[in-house]
């Protein structure tokens, strides 16, 4: 016979969602990865009080893996920008000399 699963009256570890840092890399830094970090980011309340502790920490570091790739991106992306600039602007300034 199948007994219902005991009702547990103690609180739920707390395991961080990372949204606000999904949402502030998908609104300032890489578009595609931060909506990744968000797809993992609203998962983890729901694995949490599913009582899948693990899946939500699983959940919880990839959220804050993707938002972190998403913030690299970014800075990769201006840091070549300014290096396309700095070229471009050497490159005027030397073909002006002439």
């Amino acid at each position: 016979m199948n007994q219902p699963p005991p009702i547990h009256s103690g609180a739920q570890e707390y395991v961080p969602n990372n949204l606000v840092w999904a949402i502030l890399s998908t609104l300032f830094c890489c578009l595609p990865l931060g909506i990744v970090s968000i797809v993992y980011a609203a998962k983890v309340d729901g694995l949490r009080a599913a009582g899948d502790i693990a899946g939500a920490r699983t959940a919880s570091d990839k959220a804050k893996f993707w938002a972190w790739w998403s913030l690299g991106a970014w800075a990769g992306l201006v840091a070549l920008y300014l290096l396309f600039v700095v070229v471009l602007g050497m490159a005027g300034a030397l073909g002006g000399a002439n």
